[in-house]
């Protein structure tokens, strides 16, 4: 990141209260909500399908589990990124106050 993108990125956080995300971890937040966006449309439509009475030949019952566990991988996956986010501005903020 160019220096003075950095300096304008920091007053700006201290002056607002932001803790921006670093590019590398946006990206991955973006497509972490792109893939589950996906996965929401394509259950949408196989719901749709069984409720009008439709012969659905959708996922089996593993693949569903499937889906869920890569469900719980992305939200454990966004929650660790975030944590990491958070407790690096605390370890920032803390060595400012020394």
């Amino acid at each position: 990141m160019p220096a003075a993108t950095y300096v304008s990125v920091l007053v700006r956080s201290h002056l607002r209260c932001l803790a921006p995300l670093p590019k590398a971890e946006l990206l991955a937040l973006r497509q972490a909500v792109s893939e589950l966006g996906r996965i929401g449309r394509n259950l949408n439509q196989i719901a749709r399908a069984a409720n009008q009475s439709q012969k659905v030949t959708g996922p089996q019952q593993e693949d569903l589990r499937a889906i869920f566990r890569l469900c719980q991988g992305l939200r454990d996956y966004v929650k660790s990124l975030l944590k990491a986010n958070v407790a690096s501005w605390e370890i920032g903020n803390a060595e400012e106050d020394r």
